[in-house]
């Protein structure tokens, strides 16, 4: 069953079932309605209307109906970051979030972590939100204000094998200290990286020693565990630079080298070319990059482009028949050679992804949008008109989540967390 990935720890199922099950039965999702309607009194029609309950008694189709009515809701008002953003939605997931797990507003200590391995340890409130941690932690730091956006804070897991895995991006209005008490068994650490999909955004960063540094710092970290793929000439040059602390000139060769600025995901399952077919991903700079390995052991690179994309779902799927670990997919709609398909990657940092996917679009966006500005400038007054309905045009092709669909594959009865949902409750 797809599930909304945008406010709760997903490293661990069990807590993703544990938050919605609460979430579903607690008192406080009585009080959502009542939410909407404050959210519809400060944003308008921005807010969709809550979906209407069934007064009769429901069958399973008319109860599937509801709880994927109100998923999909869930993702439409969480895509819109001036509600995410606003105190009443602040406010009613944040009791939401320390119910589920059981943690009062209290005093405690937080480590946030460098990609160079040191810490900054924070006094903070266990309801601190991402976002405050965050700018606390920069302003630390020293980085100026205005940077802060680049950045933001991710849980991570460091491997005895030396790999690197960044499990999901935090929400800024998820809070980071109860997010990482429901995942103590994973060894998760919270930590700062950059946050956008364009390395060419470097540039915008150089000018502060605070960004310089952060920056510096990750791209060692990647070259060290190996997600950037430089010649040997590339590497000899890095290793100069390093030494002789050349920061500026080191980032500047860097952002040379394949994969730099992108986001390495762990190895996963694929259903392209075929089904059961094994691959790395790396995502960044417009595209997916999947380097395949066939059935045959044959290698096959693959670069999906984000321009030929035109949507996306994430969906939960369930435990292994194994009883392995759950599973999550992210199946996404492509333009191959002129005909749509999905294509289907089980990984269960599908909502980091996703996550990746929406940044890349609303950067391609803004930039769309500051190139019709300019040429406005130069443009005669009957060609703006156009000018103006492709870029919106484009923006509508882009549109992230899509409703959700039947052939989404479903897990077993016992896995639905929905089922616990009491009618009155919703």
């Amino acid at each position: 069953m797809p599930l909304v990935g945008h406010y709760v720890s997903l490293s661990k199922q069990e807590s993703i079932e544990s938050f919605l099950e609460t979430m579903n039965s607690s008192p406080l999702i009585r009080n959502f309605p009542l939410a909407v309607l404050q959210l519809r009194q400060l944003f308008g029609s921005a807010v969709p209307a809550f979906p209407p309950k069934f007064y009769l008694a429901m069958t399973k189709s008319m109860a599937d109906e509801r709880r994927s009515q109100l998923e999909q809701y869930l993702q439409n008002v969480t895509l819109d970051s001036n509600i995410t953003h606003s105190d009443v939605f602040i406010g009613f997931f944040r009791k939401l979030q320390q119910d589920t797990f059981k943690i009062q507003t209290q005093r405690a200590f937080l480590d946030v972590y460098l990609a160079d391995g040191s810490n900054i340890r924070l006094d903070i409130q266990t309801s601190d939100t991402a976002e405050r941690i965050l700018e606390v932690t920069l302003y630390r730091m020293g980085l100026s204000r205005e940077l802060i956006k680049y950045f933001s804070l991710f849980f991570f897991q460091d491997h005895d094998d030396g790999a690197l895995s960044v499990v999901k991006k935090v929400a800024e209005f998820e809070l980071p200290y109860v997010s990482l008490q429901s995942m103590k068994e994973l060894c998760c650490k919270l930590g700062i990286r950059k946050w956008y999909m364009d390395p060419s955004l470097d540039t915008l960063l150089m000018d502060c020693r605070a960004s310089l540094n952060l920056l510096y710092m990750q791209a060692i970290q990647e070259v060290k565990r190996n997600w950037l793929k430089p010649t040997e000439r590339q590497m000899q040059e890095l290793e100069f630079l390093q030494k002789n602390a050349n920061k500026a000139k080191f980032l500047e060769l860097i952002r040379e080298m394949q994969f730099y600025g992108y986001v390495r995901l762990d190895p996963c399952i694929c259903d392209y070319p075929e089904e059961g077919c094994s691959a790395d991903i790396y995502v960044g700079n417009n595209e997916i990059n999947c380097c395949i390995k066939l059935p045959t052991n044959q290698i096959k690179e693959v670069s999906f482009k984000i321009n030929r994309l035109r949507s996306w779902q994430v969906a939960f799927l369930g435990a292994t028949k194994d009883g392995g670990d759950d599973t999550l997919e992210l199946r996404f709609e492509y333009n191959d050679s002129g005909t749509w398909q999905w294509i289907v990657l089980y990984t269960k940092q599908a909502f980091l992804l996703s996550s990746c996917l929406k940044k890349m679009i609303s950067e391609q966006m803004m930039k769309a949008a500051k190139e019709g500005q300019e040429m406005e400038i130069k443009m005669p007054e009957s060609m703006k008109n156009s000018k103006k309905s492709s870029i919106q045009q484009e923006q509508v092709l882009h549109s992230g989540f899509m409703s959700r669909k039947r052939f989404l594959v479903r897990p077993n009865e016992d896995d639905c967390v929905f089922d616990k949902i009491r009618e009155e409750d919703l």
